[in-house]
């Protein structure tokens, strides 16, 4: 397997058309055709701009936004929402009445805004789709390599419109782990510095997630709070490629929670799950016990 940079160098670029055999078929067709709607439009926007020179502001929380930020966040709520859905956004002011929708967006206008404002080609659109709580479609956009993942539970996954599927690697031995750019800084992965893959830190947890479920990647995964609006939509797509998705506490992903943050989340192909999991077990009792 190629490491992200080499692949990033020559990857196929293409626009993202599910075909209509897809769509026919998908009882998320309707779903899929707002994505593609919706990251075309958010295309538009980021023609606007340019990365690593763009003025920035900070929340209170000190994570900085941009103008990026909210104008994808205001075309993306004109494709994707109909009367009836729930809407949760990083970007927009939560409304309670989401949590007795069936049907519920959940969506990250710019997932890695710091790699946005320096300049670094790791940030995404990511639009996630819940249904009953399960995430089951998503798309995620990168518009700096104009990569565009796109699946639902039904339909499998395209990369840029060809079909992919995640590794079908069985151990762990020479596989690459993307890893969060903020977290191997702070230290968190010193634990997993001497195993016998490869580490790569990376921005954009999103982004992190849709290269899993395309197989360009074997594994993510963070032991660190995170928002719905992170990594549902990577969830979806993972699952829908059909690889290994789950909760700190080794459960299903559940979206359109009242609390939004999650403690972190594991994701692999599908046969790199018991690895996976027996990797991280030590720092999550070290976690528990402390």
């Amino acid at each position: 397997m190629r490491s992200i940079v080499d692949y990033g160098r020559s990857h196929v670029v293409a626009r993202l058309t599910i075909t209509s055999k897809d769509c026919m078929t998908s009882a998320y067709s309707d779903i899929l055709a707002r994505i593609e709607a919706g990251i075309e439009a958010s295309r538009a926007v980021f023609a606007r701009f340019t990365p690593g020179a763009v003025e920035t502001e900070y929340k209170i929380s000190h994570d900085p936004v941009t103008e990026a930020d909210r104008a994808v966040d205001a075309v993306l709520r004109q494709n994707l929402l109909r009367d009836g859905e729930g809407w949760l956004s990083e970007e927009t002011v939560d409304n309670p009445s989401r949590l007795g929708k069936e049907r519920v967006w959940i969506v990250d206008p710019l997932d890695g805004t710091r790699e946005f404002v320096k300049g670094l080609p790791e940030f995404c659109v990511s639009i996630g789709f819940a249904e009953n709580g399960r995430p089951v479609a998503g798309g995620i956009y990168n518009p700096a390599t104009q990569e565009t993942f796109l699946g639902a539970i039904d339909t499998g996954v395209l990369y840029n419109g060809q079909p992919s599927r995640p590794s079908q690697r069985t151990t762990l031995d020479g596989a690459l782990i993307l890893a969060s750019r903020s977290e191997v800084k702070r230290g968190d992965w010193k634990p997993f510095e001497n195993g016998s893959f490869k580490v790569q830190a990376m921005g954009s947890v999103a982004y992190k997630l849709a290269l899993v479920a395309a197989g360009l990647a074997d594994i993510t995964f963070t032991l660190t709070p995170k928002n719905e609006w992170d990594v549902v939509a990577g969830a979806a797509l993972v699952l829908s490629a059909g690889g290994f998705v789950s909760t700190l506490g080794k459960t299903d992903l559940t979206a359109n929670r009242r609390d939004p943050l999650l403690s972190g989340l594991l994701a692999s192909g599908p046969f790199l799950k018991d690895p996976l999991l027996a990797l991280v077990e030590p720092q999550l009792k070290l976690t528990t016990s402390q």
